[in-house]
């Protein structure tokens, strides 16, 4: 059954999010822009700053999060680096700005969040060699940071849930850097739109099949590209990635995939976290007026804060 509150919104989300699959690259991340209304009234945390740092294409910018307190167990914050969502082609720093600061607060973490190249102008693999790029630099400067490289984390929501997982594929494949947990919040994992969910909630829920579909064109258009386990990180060797914790949405196309990844998560002998939010719709963890919002990110952040203090 659907949440009572996102209910009440729902049709407003329906009609409201533009037809992006009707559209291009371009003006999608231009309507989609400029439905942002940015909060007067920020979430106060100790410090944010903006700087760009080395990418395999040029310069990335980030933006960084200090988190308004320290926990007193820990002798230096962990370190987040964190890739936004939006189908692999709009929203930015400022999108995710409310869900960072929230994180940064929660986990008591210092929050690296990441303006990685979007499609269709930089198809994959563009992306998440930058949000891979973001990650080593992270660790390379977590002491300038003020944080611990030793309790390095990659997350991220949506598209940007693919991104931090295939992060720690790449980690692990290229020896580094060392990762010590992941958070994936109702990721995008698989190309497969025949799953249970994609029918179930193919129209009507927010996110929709046909605009899944659109985005994987968009940054995938190469369908023999979407089974490299760098564009599909379901399909990769999953044994020895990072505890991970993993949000679903239970009125969500993309809830069958991330039900699927715990269970591979967990058969490759995997630490793994598995929060269903059965009344939720997808992008719910950016949608501060709710209710289950705020439940969803307080217990992701405690769960985060358990995964990194047992590995």
């Amino acid at each position: 059954m659907i949440d009572p509150e996102v209910a009440a919104i729902l049709p407003r989300l329906n009609d409201g999010f533009p037809r992006v699959e009707t559209m291009t690259g371009a003006a999608a991340r231009a309507a989609i822009r400029a439905r942002l209304q940015p909060d007067p009234d920020p979430v106060p945390v100790a410090r944010v700053h903006e700087q760009t740092i080395p990418g395999p294409a040029g310069e990335i910018p980030v933006r960084i999060y200090w988190p308004a307190a320290r926990y007193p167990v820990d002798p230096a914050p962990s370190l987040i680096v964190f890739a936004h969502g939006g189908g692999f082609v709009f929203c930015d720093l400022d999108s995710h700005d409310d869900l960072c600061r929230s994180m940064a607060n929660g986990t008591g973490a210092v929050v690296v969040s990441v303006d990685y190249r979007r499609a269709p102008e930089h198809r994959w693999p563009a992306a998440a060699h930058d949000v891979h790029a973001a990650t080593a630099w992270a660790s390379d400067n977590a002491a300038s940071l003020g944080a611990d490289a030793g309790h390095l984390i990659v997350a991220g929501d949506s598209a940007g849930g693919n991104l931090a997982a295939v992060a720690s594929l790449m980690a692990r494949e290229e020896g580094g850097p060392r990762i010590r947990a992941q958070a994936l919040l109702y990721p995008v994992v698989s190309a497969n739109f025949t799953t249970e969910s994609y029918i179930r909630f193919a129209e009507g829920h927010y996110n929709t099949a046909t605009a899944m579909k659109w985005y994987w064109d968009q940054y995938v258009p190469e369908l023999d590209d979407r089974t490299h386990p760098h564009a599909s990180p379901i399909l990769g060797e999953l044994a020895g990635l990072p505890p991970t914790l993993v949000v679903t949405a239970g009125h969500d196309p993309l809830a069958s995939e991330g039900a699927d990844l715990v269970q591979s998560l967990a058969s490759a002998g995997v630490p793994t976290i598995h929060h269903e939010h059965a009344g939720a719709i997808h992008g719910f963890m950016t949608m501060p007026v709710l209710s289950l919002c705020e439940t969803a990110r307080t217990r992701a952040w405690e769960d985060l804060r358990a995964l990194v203090a047992q590995t």
